[in-house]
């Protein structure tokens, strides 16, 4: 009868093979990867979602996200246009860090959010309003493009609108012939029928993609809308809906010197007083092209869905714009401001069960549109990316209230020497400086939502107005401008729409929680220690309970 007895060695071989049989048992298995949706209307402001109590907007599907996902009520464009915000958001990268600080493009040289999800294995696809960027949508990472743009001459949508239409002349002559354009407050009831209108071509397109995309692999979607940027030209159901309606009254703020304000307008259109019938008309085009938006939605959201849990994978729902509109707030029309009506933007994730996320959490912290790149790589399964942005992932999970103390946005001269800015906000104050002459505004978001009482001349905000006032002479020192000498803010400096960039390093990220990428500096610290005291907690607000901030106004 052979021997039973084994050596000590034999015996522990085995059982450090037994331990690691059983760790690759135990072991998490890999996450499958989400299909990811990204609707993005085009200046679109923030406010104009009935779950926030919009006193005649009415978004029922954007609420339904909101209310299965998380809604962040204090969410701003980097750069308020259409250029520098879009790269922003393909970069991941702030203004300052890129140099894209204008309304003017630059060469990408870092890999895209669509690249970036085309390595981690997805199909990835753009349909409707183009990116605004010197490359085409393909050579921006995007497998499949299906351009759209309502203002593009030859493009799909155009090429498809002029076949079913030759007496238009196409899309950019038809808009022409219907009093409306592509910058301004005219508006007018679109009249070919629901079909041909750019929001219905792009839901139908993009329809069409969530159908054929190979079901093996996850997909990226950007449904990229040019409503509700003007032409304003809603289906006559919507135009006619709020043409009728009883609607809010602009803001309208003590610190605006409303005797240089005329119904005529000046700077392109930025500065001018709608009023009567002018602002009603404009009002009823902007809502209707929100209310039609979302509406045309709904059927692309169910087919996404029922698309991943067909395949047995997880999705997520992601719900922003580039920038708002100012729609007659304090005399101003048009974007590239940093006040609320232009700079604050719609911001909403929701998941299927599978990843986690919270339902019905709204959060006040500043986020921004460079923080999805690295939101959906994170979903995606991918390595962090080396961009300014911050995963949401743990504040979507639960995890942590905090992202960042502050967000610093900007915006180069466009429509005026005088509308160029820098502003601060942290979730409940908001700091700008105007660097042509010097001016400074603060509010305070939680008491005055429209910005219509300024703080920066109360005597007894003094004290908080210069701490607002040293953090941003701390985040401008390394810029190329000249914008502080370290010690004070100095206006009348040159402000360029881009310009070589600030290189990312420790200084840069200063603004980050220690919940974030990284620690921020003792200055920072003593900064956001001295304002908590003046401002309490209040600007951290998260919680499952929403708090109505629009009043008819």
């Amino acid at each position: 009868m052979g021997s039973t007895s084994i050596t000590r060695r034999q015996f522990l071989e085995g059982s450090l093979m037994a331990m690691a049989a059983s760790g690759r048992a135990l072991a998490k298995p890999k996450a499958i990867q989400p299909d990811i949706l990204f609707l993005m209307p085009d200046q679109m402001r923030g406010d104009c979602l009935s779950v926030l109590g919009h006193p005649v907007v009415r978004t029922p599907n954007m609420d339904q996200l909101a209310r299965g996902g998380v809604l962040f009520r204090r969410a701003y464009s980097a750069v308020a246009s259409c250029i520098p915000a879009r790269y922003a958001l393909l970069t991941g990268l702030f203004p300052q860090t890129s140099g894209v600080v204008g309304f003017r493009a630059k060469p990408i040289t870092t890999a895209t959010m669509p690249q970036l999800l085309s390595k981690a294995g997805y199909t990835t696809a753009l349909v409707g309003r183009n990116m605004h960027q010197r490359r085409s949508g393909k050579a921006l990472g995007y497998h499949i493009d299906i351009p759209g743009s309502t203002y593009v001459n030859n493009d799909v949508y155009d090429r498809e609108f002029r076949a079913a239409h030759p007496e238009t002349g196409g899309i950019k002559e038809f808009i022409g012939k219907l009093g409306a354009t592509y910058n301004h407050w005219q508006a007018a009831p679109w009249p070919l029928g629901n079909k041909w209108h750019p929001t219905t071509w792009t839901v139908t397109k993009s329809r069409g993609v969530v159908a054929k995309a190979p079901p093996g692999k996850p997909l990226f979607l950007t449904t990229s809308f040019y409503a509700p940027h003007p032409p304003l030209v809603p289906t006559p159901k919507y135009y006619e809906h709020y043409y009728g309606a009883k609607l809010p009254r602009p803001a309208r703020g003590d610190w605006v010197d409303w005797k240089t304000i005329t119904p005529k307008g000046r700077d392109g259109g930025h500065r001018v007083l709608l009023q009567g019938e002018t602002l009603r008309k404009a009002q009823a085009g902007y809502f209707g092209l929100i209310e039609h938006l979302d509406t045309e939605i709904a059927p692309l959201i169910a087919e996404f869905k029922a698309r991943s849990e067909k395949a047995g994978r997880p999705w997520c729902i992601a719900f922003s714009s580039d920038h708002g509109e100012m729609l007659g707030d304090h005399a101003y029309f048009r974007k590239c401001e940093p006040l609320e009506g232009s700079a604050n933007i719609p911001f909403i994730i929701a998941g299927s069960r599978e990843l986690g996320f919270r339902p019905g959490t709204r959060s006040n912290e500043p986020v921004a549109l460079e923080d999805l790149l690295p939101t959906f790589v994170e979903l995606a399964g991918g390595p962090a990316p080396n961009v300014d942005g911050i995963s949401l992932v743990p504040v979507l999970r639960g995890r942590t209230e905090e992202v960042r103390a502050w967000y610093h946005f900007e915006h180069s001269p466009c429509y005026s020497r005088e509308q160029a800015f820098h502003a601060l906000a942290d979730g409940r104050f908001k700091y700008i400086w105007r660097p042509a002459s010097g001016k400074e505004l603060l509010f305070d978001l939680e008491k005055d939502p429209h910005e219509e009482r300024n703080l920066a001349k109360d005597p007894s905000s003094k004290a908080l107005l210069e701490k607002w006032r040293g953090i941003l002479i701390e985040r401008l020192k390394p810029r190329p401008e000249g914008f502080t000498d370290g010690a004070e803010l100095i206006p009348g400096r040159p402000y360029k729409a881009i310009n070589p960039g600030v290189p990312r390093g420790p200084a840069s990220r200063d603004h980050l929680h220690p919940s974030g990428l990284s620690r921020p500096s003792e200055a920072t610290r003593r900064d956001e220690g001295k304002l908590r005291l003046r401002a309490g907690r209040g600007r951290a607000y998260l919680g499952r309970t929403s708090r109505p901030d629009q009043r008819e106004r």
